[in-house]
């Protein structure tokens, strides 16, 4: 069965809901509108899913304009660029970087559903931000790479070994891969999707987030999935799932694009 694109999600906001999609266009800094927003202390200081789970019911739809924001028990706002012209620091995992903000009644708004003083922030055109390995790539709000890839081998693998049945999109990954073995992109070094040539830069480091259900926040018992993970997939202090990845050139993807390996690490 040769190896196919068959899932493609994007996550607008930070720790928000996940998007499937159908189609996608691959910019230098990951998928379009890939966590161009983050929610923020008045600091700059980026939150996430970690310590404020929830995150993970706020939906976010990107346009041209801005971003339509959604939450449980909340009317739903809009927050245009317009509105985000004040330039501000940002700071994700100690990156410092020009960001955007200024929407106060979006400010409001998010400052009621989490219940503490939060800003949105944009990336907008003045952000700085680059991968350290590749000071060459930019990249969004993201923890520190472009594009997350994960075979639907590898979560198979998972779920027989703890006995359980993780969803996909408790891993956040961008694009996922059908038709190939578990864990056999640990060893892909270049793939070509279409004309979209992606070089994956290193695996990685899973979180506590991954422990919670991305529709529910329901924390799973024993630390699963990560209990699990760190019986065969530990790196250091951590444990891994997935790999980081950037794309070389850029265009659309479609579901059911072919993958095509073009370098991996057994072919030397």
């Amino acid at each position: 069965m040769p190896a196919t694109l068959s899932a493609i999600y994007r996550y607008p906001l930070k720790s928000g809901q996940g998007q499937p999609l159908q189609s996608a266009v691959v910019t230098a800094s990951g998928l379009a509108y890939d966590r161009e927003w983050m929610i923020a202390t008045p600091e700059g200081q980026y939150l996430t899913a970690r310590t404020h789970p929830q995150l993970l019911q706020l939906k976010a739809e990107p346009s041209e304009d801005g971003v339509s924001l959604q939450a449980p028990g909340m009317p739903p706002i809009f927050a245009p660029h317009s509105a985000l012209q004040q330039i501000h620091t940002a700071n994700v995992w100690d990156d410092h970087f020009a960001a955007r903000s200024g929407a106060s009644e979006v400010n409001q708004w998010l400052s009621a559903y989490l219940e503490q003083s939060v800003i949105l922030m944009w990336v907008g055109p003045e952000s700085h931000r680059r991968i350290r390995r590749r000071p060459d790539v930019p990249i969004n709000f993201s923890d520190g790479y472009p594009l997350l890839i994960i075979g639907e081998g590898s979560l198979a693998e998972l779920n027989h070994r703890a006995g359980m049945n993780f969803e996909m999109l408790r891993f956040r990954p961008n694009l996922v891969i059908a038709g190939t073995e578990p864990f056999v992109e640990d060893s892909w070094q270049i793939i070509q999707i279409g004309d979209i040539r992606i070089e994956l830069l290193k695996p990685c480091e899973r979180c506590i987030i991954t422990t919670l259900d991305p529709q529910t926040q329901e924390k799973l018992p024993k630390g699963e999935p990560l209990r699990t993970l760190a019986k065969f997939r530990r790196a250091g202090d951590g444990v891994i799932f997935g790999q980081n990845a950037m794309a070389h050139t850029f265009g659309q993807l479609h579901l059911g694009m072919p993958i095509k390996i073009i370098k991996s690490s057994s072919a030397g």
